[in-house]
């Protein structure tokens, strides 16, 4: 089948119907102008959908079956699974453009017409009827489902405005105001979360799917609409708010699952493609790889926690609104202090729990120990994990009884009495005379990371601390401005009391709340 001509410069040299039957321009349904350009660029070796990682194997090899299947559509899956994104992506498989009677409002194919304005243009003008020329861009619809939405909304109905001011009777096909669905003729049409829609809506489009015809009211009027439908859904949605009505799953052809990323590796690609950080705070704030991994790491310990919702899922925007926040952070300390660049730390990744506490779906056990709370343990968790990667294991260091362990120096300088304040907006001089009080410190992290820069060198060092915290080995409370590192065992005996004032690292005093 002969492609469609393509106009150039934006501008058709193709405007009437006789222009268009001369350039041997053939009509073809949508599912065969994207069967047809999958299969060109399969056979090109082009990527069919760029920017969705981790499906490769999965997801995108069953969506491609089912283009070449021409069905409709239902991708199912927990929220941040890229639904909607691979929906809007199909846009890519259509013609860059497309030729419609100029003025339908059923964007028309001239050789094929289908509403009564178009009928009646060809039939007065013939060969003459203007042609314009749509974008792949136009033919996409999309309506997110909501309680509200009506049939009128998605069908159409008679508008008894356009009856009086035409001056017709309501049997008249012309007094209908058509809605997103036929108006959607010759494109894609997707519904998102399709559970949310009322199950009486469900129903009116049962004669789309099978038969491609609409029903309105009490008019005689059959439109064999072509539309290429996908449908979003969440399993979740199935028991907290509807479901999909069964004679519609049924008329659904394919159910394609989606799922989280399945590696570390494929998290960091997406985080590192959706976040949006901008080219200021890229000048200004210097990354590493271990902070991206503890933000990913944090979705894992969240999804297997006992105090998220499991069904509910934990969206990949938990981890970009994660890492914005943390570039934010280091961004925020550097205009503070008034310095024209900084090295993330640590405690950027700590201060990012409000973009954690409102992503995730707390069971009744999460709701008691509250949401900073839940998330505070998650990042921990992460910390923990992530810290075996980089320095011998505290438990097994323990057992050695020939060896020393490696943090005994540091063990003994907090249990000598001494503590540690790592604020927030300490500037990098302050931060780095903190960290070089402990001896022992640099020692280990050079020792095992022999070759990092002085910036990533620091790093590792609130790292260790961090992890050593969380092995209880050394106590770390929490700080309304930062954090403080002090012995495990006398912090047990010297917990403040609320509302307790602790001593800045400066003469200022200033209250502070441990948790």
């Amino acid at each position: 089948m002969a492609n469609q001509p393509l106009p150039t410069n934006h501008s058709a040299h193709i405007t009437t119907l006789g222009q268009l039957k001369k350039s041997g321009y053939k009509s073809r349904t949508v599912k065969a102008e994207l069967r047809e350009n999958l299969i060109r660029k399969l056979r090109l070796k082009e990527d069919v959908f760029p920017g969705i990682f981790g499906y490769e194997e999965t997801v995108i090899p069953e969506l491609q079956r089912a283009i070449l299947a021409g069905h409709h559509i239902n991708l199912l899956g927990l929220r941040g699974q890229a639904k909607t994104r691979i929906a809007r992506l199909l846009i890519n498989l259509l013609d860059e453009y497309m030729p419609v009677v100029a003025g339908s409002e059923l964007n028309d194919d001239p050789l094929q017409p289908l509403s009564v304005f178009a009928k009646n243009l060809i039939a007065e003008h013939g060969d003459d009827t203007p042609v314009t020329w749509m974008h792949r861009d136009d033919r996409y619809t999309e309506k997110l489902a909501t309680p509200d939405v009506s049939v009128a909304d998605l069908i159409g109905d008679a508008d008894p405005i356009k009856a009086a001011t035409l001056k017709l009777p309501y049997s008249d096909e012309r007094v209908i105001h058509f809605g997103l669905i036929p108006r959607a003729h010759r494109g894609i049409f997707v519904i998102n979360e399709l559970p949310d829609l009322q199950a009486r809506i469900q129903v009116s489009l049962f004669n789309i799917l099978q038969e491609g015809d609409i029903q309105i009211r009490g008019f005689k009027v059959r439109l064999p609409l072509d539309i290429q439908f996908v449908f979003t859904a969440n399993p979740e949605d199935y028991t907290n708010r509807g479901s999909i009505v069964t004679p519609l799953k049924d008329r659904i052809d394919a159910q394609i699952i989606t799922h989280y990323p399945k590696s570390i590796e494929i998290g960091k690609r997406i985080t590192k493609q959706e976040a949006r950080i901008k080219d200021e705070q890229r000048g200004m704030v210097t990354s590493n790889e271990v902070i991206h991994d503890l933000v990913e790491q944090v979705a894992v310990e969240a999804r297997g926690s006992e105090f998220v919702d499991a069904k509910s899922g934990v969206s990949a925007r938990l981890t970009i609104s994660a890492y914005e926040q943390v570039i934010a952070g280091a961004e925020r300390r550097a205009l503070v202090n008034g310095e024209a660049n900084t090295y993330v730390r640590l405690g950027d990744f700590i201060s990012a729990v409000p973009a954690i506490t409102g992503k995730v779906e707390l069971v009744y056990e999460g709701e008691q120990e509250g949401a900073g709370i839940v998330a505070e343990k998650l990042m921990g968790k992460a910390i923990r994990t992530l810290f075996l990667q980089y320095f011998p294991d505290p438990d097994k260091s323990k057992k050695l009884k020939n060896r020393p362990s490696p943090y005994k120096a540091i063990q003994e300088w907090f249990g000598n009495g001494n503590t540690l304040d790592l604020l927030h907006d300490a500037s990098t001089e302050d931060y780095k005379k903190a960290l070089d009080q402990v001896p022992g410190l640099r020692d280990i992290v050079t020792e095992l990371h022999p070759n990092e820069t002085s910036e990533h060198t620091y790093f590792l060092m609130e790292f260790l601390l961090h992890g050593l915290s969380e092995h209880s080995l050394i106590s770390r409370n929490r700080l309304t401005a930062g954090a403080q590192f002090k012995d495990l065992l006398s912090s047990m005996f010297t917990m403040p009391t609320f509302g307790e004032d602790e001593d800045d690292e400066d003469e200022e005093e200033k209250p502070r709340r441990r948790r």
